[in-house]
């Protein structure tokens, strides 16, 4: 991968970033469900593992996708921006069921419109003051 593409701070750096954090932390939630559901209850270890992952992803996503600190007003947004993502999933799904897009194909694209929306919330959220 191009390094000045990791290193960039236009839109395009932005978007490679969101989408290896995004990698990333979904591989965190997967690894700690994974380990936990060994010893606990199952839908106990996949919130344990949503939640710490959602932590890690809002750390990552201030250091390393949009290189700002951390703080309260961006938690906040972070947290709101995940909440319409996951109403924007259900609604897409749904429509895309409407619309009989086979149930294989609809989560492609409800996630790849999901995404792009995910991360113009984030660039409002993170923008430079």
């Amino acid at each position: 991968m191009n390094e000045q593409l990791l290193k960039g701070e236009g839109k395009k750096s932005q978007f490679v970033r969101f989408i290896l954090n995004g990698c990333f932390s979904a591989s965190v939630h997967y690894i700690i469900y994974y380990l936990l559901q060994l010893v606990i209850e199952v839908n106990v270890a996949y919130a344990i593992g949503y939640v710490v992952s959602f932590l890690v992803n809002y750390y990552t996503t201030c250091y390393f996708t949009f290189r700002r600190q951390p703080t309260w007003k961006h938690f906040v947004g972070f947290s709101g921006s995940h909440a319409v993502n996951f109403g924007l999933h259900i609604v897409l799904f749904w429509t895309c069921m409407q619309l009989g897009i086979h149930r294989l194909v609809a989560p492609v694209i409800v996630m790849g419109i999901a995404m792009l929306v995910q991360f113009t919330i984030l660039r409002f959220v993170f923008k430079k003051k």
